[in-house]
């Protein structure tokens, strides 16, 4: 066990790495799994890329609008008796207008816009595959179709349908043509063929069941025979909802007045025609609505113009006949006063009152305009009065001439005007102009702006990354294996006596023991002869020196090595702990002690026969069985056969008198045992060792794995002085693990 204060030494590095976050290590993370990083943003760039391939080319077609602000028309302009002006309509007000059912129904009708034929091409990658073909054979020429696969599109075709009335319940569902030949086909709805028809010919037919017989009319088709199209007929709101969601209508600056009508389409020649068509459909019917004032008034005036001609064909007979039976009659200046004044008086009620009637097809009694007028009416009436009490005080003959001559100019002016007000309102009419004006018409766009393919490799790249990065640290989240020697000490009280770094040149060496086949002839394959200056073999001569400590106190010179759990590099480390013991002048002796999967003599090129188990069974003697390494200056006793009852075997004394017996032989042997965990072998052995070091695999054992180990271990009486810490990565070994063994080796000498 430490003592207390090599244990202090090691505190403060634990405490250390526990409370502040180590960017170092974490970028030692990234490094260690970069491989898996890679991979992950591989997979999403092929993605990224697929969708780029896939998707539809999107093109955008624009078209230009100038709301100007509303001012006083024509009509009123030239309508003196006007006093009403048009408010400025707010661009939010137009945008809506637009986007309205009057004016995008109006364009759905005139392109048939809910109408939709395409070819059906093969599902996922046939458009990209047939837009493919198209750029190599060309547009107007039909591609072949591979494999066979005749019924799909693969570039060239084309349809156009004009006319396609289908019953209620069939509108926004699919109905399959299928071409029979360049100028037949027919019509498949839910697997059967239900009409056949001929392009250039209106098709009708009656299905079974329905009220509505099926009409189409096919203008033009270009494809092979069997390849078929899918026709949907949309309901007049779902063309509608489509139609307003493509749509897009912005204003260009604040306050400017000028909209962008914008469409996003896979067909470029039909968002420029929708476009244009939405344009100009929308400027016809803001003229109209210019225009529908002027012809209300018209139309008033119209039926008013014949009873006052009558009026006053009639007013100036009774005038002549008066004149004829009394003869001519001259007025005096102040009765020809009367008469002009009156006239004017009556002339204005008149048309006060023709205005009130004008305004009471728009506005109630309650109106301003409406009240403000009959206080006109009222005041010019007061005058009329005055002036008929003018006219009382005459001769008789004087007011009949005045009251007739007055019916005849009155009419004559309200005739007059009324006819000069009709005839200007039509003029005003046929020149009307709306408060519209189309800057731009959509022109057929070159590029298409979707997909993005620049973006779209970027983001998936950066997402790649993001990914890798995040599932990189959620595994390192995860991961229940113990990565920090020092949870180890702090946890279990035991110490740490090396840590053993991972090697990559240790990788090499076990691929060229699987290829190449066990023989004698071959040098022994140990990383501690092919490779003396790997960083992991420093770490075997740091725990060389630390053992050296260790037997201040060992009544033998015996040494086991353990581990939890199989694949954790305790072969490794025994082998080569063996050589470097035998570099430092130490005889000694390499005993394979896992009778059940032992592998040592494979890195030794040798045979397991002749070995422990017939050894302990005598049958052999020692001499047979140890095998002498020249080249690593050792000497080795294989598993031997693997026998029926390895734990029994090492129960029986004679396998405690052999390691006697070699214990006197040799400076040194090291014994490598099964997992404690797998098998009781490691604690049998245990027991007749001086110093037991266990194994461990950095970031694989959880806590309790060890701590199961370690109670085992210590039940069977076994001397477990401390652990070896084996397998970390060479990035988190320059990092961090480099100053924990530089600090127990100080530890350690100084103890």
């Amino acid at each position: 066990m430490p003592s207390d204060s090599s244990r202090n030494l090691m505190e403060p590095v634990t405490s250390q790495a526990n409370d502040e976050i180590d960017l170092g290590e974490l970028l030692d993370v990234l490094a260690d799994n970069k491989k898996l990083i890679l991979v992950i943003t591989f997979i999403t760039c092929l993605i990224g890329a697929a969708i780029s391939f896939l998707s539809r080319p999107i093109y955008k077609a624009d078209s230009l609008l100038q709301i100007k602000e509303n001012s006083q028309s024509m009509v009123q302009q030239l309508d003196s008796l006007s006093n009403f002006f048009e408010t400025k309509t707010p661009v939010q007000t137009e945008i809506e207008l637009i986007k309205s059912r009057m004016i995008l129904g109006k364009t759905i009708r005139n392109l048939h816009l809910d109408i939709v034929a395409m070819p059906k091409f093969f599902p996922l990658i046939g458009n990209a595959v047939a837009r493919w073909l198209q750029r190599f054979n060309g547009s107007d020429v039909l591609s072949s179709p591979p494999f066979g696969l005749s019924h799909y599109a693969w570039g060239g075709e084309a349809i156009q349908v004009d006319t396609l009335e289908v019953p209620e319940s069939w509108k926004n569902e699919e109905i399959i043509l299928q071409a029979i030949n360049e100028s037949q086909f027919k019509l498949i709805y839910q697997d059967e063929v239900f009409l056949e028809g001929e392009v250039g010919k209106l098709a009708v037919k009656q299905p079974e069941g329905y009220l509505q017989p099926v009409k189409i009319f096919v203008t033009y088709l270009q494809s092979r025979p069997d390849t078929m199209f899918t026709l949907t007929r949309r309901s007049k709101g779902e063309a509608i909802r489509r139609l307003k969601e493509a749509l897009s209508i912005t204003e260009i600056g604040k306050g400017t007045g000028i909209l962008e009508l914008a469409i996003e389409s896979d067909d470029r020649k039909e968002a420029v025609r929708i476009v244009n068509e939405i344009a100009n459909t929308y400027l016809q019917q803001n003229v109209e609505q210019k225009s529908a004032e002027s012809q209300k008034t018209l139309e008033f005036l119209e039926k008013q113009l014949p009873a006052l001609k009558e009026q006053l064909e009639t007013a100036t007979s009774a005038l002549n006949d008066y004149r004829i039976r009394k003869g001519s009659i001259n007025l005096d200046l102040e009765t020809q006063n009367i008469l002009t004044g009156t006239v004017e008086l009556n002339t204005q009620v008149t048309l006060l009152q023709q205005k009130r009637d004008e305004l009471r097809q728009k506005f109630t009694e309650s109106h301003p305009n409406v009240i403000a007028i009959d206080k006109q009416i009222s005041r010019l009436q007061a005058q009329i009065n005055a002036f008929d009490k003018k006219i009382g005080g005459l001769p008789e003959t004087q007011q009949i001439i005045l009251r007739l001559s007055r019916d005849v100019e009155v009419n004559a002016e309200l005739y007059t005007t009324l006819l000069n007000h009709a005839q200007t309102i039509r003029v005003a009419k046929a020149g009307t102009v709306g408060n519209v004006r189309i800057i731009d018409y959509a022109m057929l766009p070159d590029l298409p702006i979707k997909p993005r393919k620049v973006l779209i490799m970027g983001v998936a790249l950066m997402a790649g990354l993001m990914m890798g990065i995040i599932i990189t640290f959620i595994r390192k989240s995860l991961s229940y294996g113990i990565k920090d020697p020092g949870i180890i000490e702090k946890s279990l009280g035991i110490p740490v006596y090396a840590t053993v770094q991972y090697s990559k040149y240790q990788k090499l060496i076990e691929k060229k023991l699987k290829s190449e086949p066990i023989s004698g002839n071959h040098p022994p394959l140990l990383l501690a002869l092919e490779n003396k200056e790997d960083l992991a073999m420093e770490s075997l001569r740091s725990l060389r020196t630390t053992l050296h400590f260790a037997f201040l106190e060992a009544h033998n010179n015996i040494v086991m090595i353990t581990g939890p759990s199989p694949g954790i590099g305790k072969t490794f480390v025994s082998a080569n702990l063996a050589v470097t013991m035998a570099d430092a002048g130490k005889k000694v002796l390499l005993i394979d002690g896992d009778l059940r999967r032992g592998n040592i003599h494979k890195h030794m090129r040798l045979s397991r026969e002749n070995g422990l188990s017939e050894l302990i069974s005598r049958s052999i003697d020692l001499n047979d069985a140890i095998k002498s390494i020249p080249l690593a200056a050792i000497d080795f006793i294989p598993t031997g056969k693997v026998p029926p009852n390895p734990s029994e075997l090492l129960l029986h004394e004679r396998f405690g008198q052999l390691l006697e017996t070699v214990s006197n032989q040799y400076d040194l042997v090291i014994i490598d045992s099964p997992p404690i965990l797998a098998a009781t072998d490691a604690a049998i052995i245990g027991r007749l060792a001086s110093v037991t070091l266990m194994a461990v695999r950095a970031g694989t054992h959880p806590l309790r794995e060890l701590e199961q180990s370690v109670k085992k271990l210590v039940q069977a009486g076994v001397n477990l002085k401390g652990v070896i810490f084996n397998g970390i990565p060479e990035t988190l070994s320059r990092h961090r693990y480099g100053q924990y063994v530089y600090q127990y080796d100080y530890r350690s000498k100084k103890r």
